[in-house]
C-alpha cells in the first residue's frame, strides 16, 4: 500500500532509523526493523515527533502523522511516523493505548474498542496536539481502533492476535482490529 514501507527498503530504512536513532540515543535500528519501537524516555510524546519531523522536512513540510502506543509489561514507546510500526509482532503483547499527533491535517480523533468496556468515545485534537486513546494500569487489551482526520484520508492497518498484519484500509474515517473476538490489537502503521 502507499505509504507503508516495502521489504526492499527495509534496509534503508533501517540505516535511516540508525542515523536518526544515533542522534537521539532512545533505541537501536535493530528495535525498528524487527516490529518492535523502543521504549521512549520522559518525553517523546507523538506531537514532539511531529514537530521534529516538520523542522526536517524544512520549507517543504507536508501531511505527517506520528503516534506511539502503550504495551503490556513495556509500557510506552518511543514514538513513530508516517507509515512506520508502533507496538511489537511474534511476542504476544498487547496494545493498551496509543497516542496520536497531526501536523498540516487540521486534527484527528480516535476512539479505541477495549476488552470489556467496549467503545470507549471520541477524542479528538488538533494539529500538533496528542489525543490518546485506550486506558494504561488496568491490564484492558485495546482490540479496535476508528481513526478520522479533519482534512484528506488516513490509512492504517493493524497487527492482531491470531490473525496477524491485516490488509491496510485508505478513508476518512477508518477503523483496524477487531471487535467481538476478543482478540488484542498488538502493533499499528498509520500514514495521511
Amino acid at each position: 500500500m502507499n505509504g507503508f514501507v516495502t521489504k526492499s527498503s527495509k534496509a534503508l530504512l533501517a540505516l535511516s532509523a540508525a542515523a536518526v536513532l544515533g542522534l537521539t540515543g532512545t533505541a537501536t535500528a535493530e528495535a525498528r526493523t524487527t516490529g518492535e519501537t523502543a521504549r521512549s524516555g520522559a518525553t517523546g510524546t507523538a506531537a514532539d515527533a511531529v514537530k521534529a519531523e516538520l523542522a526536517k522536512r524544512g520549507a517543504a513540510a507536508g501531511r505527517v502523522v506520528c503516534y506511539r502506543v502503550h504495551v503490556a509489561d513495556l509500557g510506552w514507546l518511543s514514538a513513530v511516523c508516517d507509515g512506520s510500526v508502533a507496538g511489537t509482532t511474534g511476542q504476544s503483547r498487547r496494545m493498551e493505548a496509543i497516542e496520536v499527533a497531526v501536523g498540516n491535517v487540521g486534527g484527528v480523533c480516535l476512539n479505541a474498542h477495549l476488552a470489556n468496556i467496549g467503545w470507549q468515545g471520541t477524542r479528538c485534537g488538533g494539529d500538533y496536539q496528542n489525543v490518546v486513546a485506550g486506558t494504561t494500569g488496568q491490564s484492558r487489551r485495546m482490540e479496535a481502533l476508528y481513526i478520522s482526520v479533519a482534512s484528506g484520508s488516513v490509512a492504517a492497518r493493524a497487527h492482531v492476535e491470531g490473525i496477524g498484519w491485516q490488509h491496510a484500509v485508505r478513508g476518512n474515517p477508518v477503523t483496524v482490529g477487531t471487535t467481538g473476538q476478543s482478540r488484542r490489537m498488538e502493533a499499528i502503521q498509520i500514514d495521511v
